[in-house]
């Protein structure tokens, strides 16, 4: 199973995301598909929904991470942040999360265009 796109990269340990509320660090999960915050995984309960499946839950989990970083960057820019460690790197997980979207995407396009151009 290929894991969700914010799940690259953004295994945290538990002491890093002090001062961030669930809420902020819902999207926020381990390598191999196992949350550091939340403690769920993110599986669709066996159920087999193939590549687009794969696809929307990778998009949500994207998704998720933007918004817990919009928090976290509204908190700091409030000074409402209890930890502001926590939220400057919950910022930077989702930007990368972001950069990592872009370049899958990059590379599908990509890898269409060619299967589009082979010959038969």
């Amino acid at each position: 199973m290929i894991p969700p796109i914010g799940a690259i990269g953004a295994a945290l340990p538990q002491s890093s995301l002090a001062g961030v509320s669930p809420t902020e660090t819902q999207g926020v999960t381990g390598v191999g598909g196992a949350s550091t915050a939340t403690g769920v995984e993110s599986t669709s309960g066996g159920e087999s929904g193939g590549f687009g499946g794969a696809l929307t839950e990778a998009i949500s989990s994207l998704e998720g991470t933007q918004q817990s970083a919009d928090g976290a960057a509204q908190a700091l820019a409030t000074g409402t942040a209890s930890n502001p460690e926590s939220a400057v790197v919950t910022v930077e997980n989702a930007q990368l999360a972001m950069q990592l979207a872009s370049q899958i995407r990059t590379k599908a396009v990509e890898a269409a265009q060619q299967i589009f151009q082979t010959q038969v």
